[in-house]
């Protein structure tokens, strides 16, 4: 029973997809993290599904580019775009760290959240016009499942910046290796997906993807002492921005 809550904390979180409410419990929260990548693979399914759409009836790429991108934020609800902006005007305020951790708790935005989040925004649109390729589109459906793997496996591993929050609250009660094992094997059965659909562009779109994994530790590590759930919010779209963006030049240079 703990897991089937489990499922239904992730995607009540995680996303606007409707499923039952209830009290959350403490054993409820510690498989909870195993199921963020679902919230994924119904992303791209949706994706994928929204891109066949458009090749059958012929709709125009300004269309079908405009509704695909916004397909990941009407499930989500934006919730990762909240942390990507409050992160950004952490990291470009270049203050202390303590001060920098404040603004990351601050409800409001400012100008450097906005210039940010319209420049991923109009990079992401360009890359993703020129996903003409099937086995492309299908890596990069496939990578929003692998983000939120490598996000999960962030929160039970990385350092976290401070003892309060959400995400320090779901980590402390994750049963932290068993989840990081499960989300590992999940992350490994994706990128062996990714890998058959393209061997090359597979296998590059995932490099990408732990660059930015791995970018990420780096600078939270040096500009916050470590993560939060705003930083995890980033890291999501940093990574799908990134796995696009490569796709879309895989896709130019064939």
């Amino acid at each position: 029973m703990h897991i089937i809550k489990a499922f239904f904390i992730a995607f009540s979180l995680y996303s606007k997809i409707p499923v039952p409410q209830f009290e959350w419990k403490e054993e409820d929260m510690k498989y909870m993290l195993c199921f963020f990548p679902w919230v994924g693979a119904v992303i791209g399914g949706c994706l994928y599904l929204w891109s066949m759409f458009c090749r059958q009836y012929e709709i125009g790429r300004l269309c079908a580019t405009l509704i695909g991108a916004a397909i990941p934020l009407l499930i989500t609800g934006g919730f990762h775009v909240d942390g990507f902006m409050d992160t950004m005007d952490a990291f470009h305020s270049y203050q202390p760290r303590e001060k920098k951790l404040e603004i990351l708790k601050d409800s409001h935005i400012g100008a450097f959240a906005v210039i940010m989040l319209g420049t991923y925004g109009l990079v992401y649109l360009g890359a993703f016009s020129e996903l003409q390729d099937e086995n492309l589109l299908g890596i990069v459906c496939a990578g929003f499942f692998l983000a939120r793997c490598l996000s999960g496996i962030s929160v039970v591993s990385f350092p976290s910046a401070k003892k309060e929050g959400m995400l320090y609250l779901f980590a402390n009660h994750a049963r932290r290796k068993i989840v990081r094992v499960l989300l590992c094997l999940q992350g490994v059965i994706c990128m062996g997906l990714m890998l058959w659909q393209s061997l090359t562009a597979g296998a590059m779109i995932v490099a990408v993807a732990f660059g930015v994994f791995g970018y990420y530790y780096y600078r939270t590590k040096k500009e916050l002492g470590g993560i939060t759930g705003d930083t995890a919010g980033y890291f999501v779209l940093l990574c799908e921005g990134g796995m696009v963006v490569a796709a879309a030049l895989l896709n130019l240079l064939k």
